[in-house]
């Protein structure tokens, strides 16, 4: 296990709870953190990220910060080590490509961290779809309100909004549909916390999407939901709708006369999606001892990561953006 911040020290504690784990070994760039952790869990811990690997590991989780991403799935595929690696998995087209092209060649096997693919809600959405059960597909909408906001020095290094926030979205609105996005129009604005204009970034967004098959979706975003952690997905379709994160602690306060109170809204994302982080790494650790394939390949983590950029491309230039024009071979070269 590489990085024990917040989502890393749930990772740990997933992992020791999984039948499949017999030993865990964690390391992380702040290493009295990592000592304090390996001493109160009963773990083993290592220097650095190479002494990880060279002391003899059968699989690398990966929950740095985004720069670390990258640099640690090149180390896992030439130790021939399976990995698990947390979103995004860089923040240009080129670093992920550089990663692709050396998973490809090691043939290592690598799932990325896109949890929601392994929650119940999606998963039922995306079955609907695929039956035929909501007809013609009409239009998607997608929200994900955080509460509280990130820190400043973690925005400074996301990638911004859409590529650190909404990328969850795209790769939710793929594959709940079965739908390509094939075009992003993108808009922005600071609203509550000033500081996030000083690196390019917005603490409000919003895009509308083309996807393949004609379908329209619609993406909201806040860096502040003052009611609680907000992530809902609704498909609408000519025979009927349905929607993922619509129960009774939706952090949505209804003014129709007699409507019930707001129950108590998610704390968080750990809280929203505990069971969802606990599957995908069950999943995770089944394929490395069944030798099974990726729950979420890399070329999945591409795609998402080609609309965000995308959609940053649309909210600067204030105009729709296709896919192509970001991901062709010929763009991503320059």
């Amino acid at each position: 296990m590489v990085g024990v911040g917040r989502i890393g020290l749930f990772h740990v504690q997933t992992l020791q709870a999984l039948e499949g784990v017999v030993s865990l070994t964690i390391t992380d760039a702040d290493t009295a953190r990592a000592n304090r952790l390996a001493a109160e869990l009963g773990v083993h811990v290592a220097e650095t990220p190479e002494a990880l690997v060279e002391a003899g590991v059968d699989a690398l989780v990966i929950a740095t910060a985004t720069p670390g991403h990258a640099p640690l799935l090149r180390l896992a595929a030439a130790m021939g080590l399976p990995a698990f690696c947390e979103k995004p998995v860089a923040l240009e087209l080129a670093a992920i490509d550089g990663v692709l092209r050396e998973v490809e060649r090691t043939g290592i096997l690598v799932q990325v961290g896109f949890q929601r693919r392994f929650d119940a809600g999606y998963r039922a959405a995306r079955d609907a779809v695929a039956s035929g059960a909501l007809g013609n597909l009409l239009v998607v909408r997608a929200a994900t309100h955080d509460t509280p906001p990130p820190t400043e020095e973690f925005v400074a290094r996301s990638g911004g909004i859409f590529r650190d926030l909404h990328i969850h979205d795209f790769d939710a609105v793929r594959y709940v549909t079965g739908r390509e996005i094939t075009e992003v129009y993108a808009d922005g604005a600071v609203r509550e916390t000033d500081w996030f204009e000083r690196h390019g970034d917005v603490d409000v967004a919003v895009a509308v999407l083309r996807l393949s098959g004609g379908a329209l979706g619609i993406i909201s975003g806040t860096r502040l939901d003052p009611l609680g952690y907000d992530v809902r997905l609704e498909v609408f379709g000519s025979a009927d709708s349905v929607a993922v994160g619509l129960d009774e602690r939706t952090p949505l306060r209804s003014v129709e006369p007699g409507a019930p109170p707001a129950g108590a809204g998610y704390a968080g994302f750990i809280d929203r999606f505990g069971a969802a982080y606990r599957s995908e790494l069950a999943a995770f650790v089944n394929a490395v001892r069944g030798g099974g394939t990726s729950a979420c390949a890399l070329d999945e983590a591409r795609a998402a990561l080609v609309v965000a950029l995308a959609a940053d491309r649309s909210r600067a230039e204030r105009r729709p953006v296709s896919i192509e024009e970001v991901a062709s071979a010929k763009a991503v070269e320059g």
